[in-house]
């Protein structure tokens, strides 16, 4: 009985053993893990170029919108000073 049982116990562990992962299953799960971290590391990557690219964008805009101000504001100042100089005359 005894002998029965711990044939029973050899095979019963080496069928566990033979059911595992082979070496090129682990393999191909090493290299889809590493892949996944490739894909997210450039995820975050082009997020952060995004931000950047929208930041500078923003920063574009806003200094076109204050030149123009700056300008209209000079345009207006000129025009009241053409108007007052053209006003002493007649």
């Amino acid at each position: 009985m005894k002998k029965l049982f711990t044939l029973v116990a050899v095979a019963s562990i080496s069928a566990l053993v033979a059911c595992g992962p082979s070496a090129e299953e682990k393999a191909a799960a090493e290299k889809a893990k590493q892949d996944s971290i490739a894909a997210v590391d450039a995820a975050k990557a082009a997020e952060a170029a995004a931000k950047e690219q929208a930041m500078n964008d923003s920063i574009t805009t806003y200094t076109a919108a204050q030149e123009a101000k700056t300008k209209a504001m000079n345009d207006s100042i000129a025009a009241a000073e053409a108007s007052k100089k053209g006003g002493k005359k007649k």
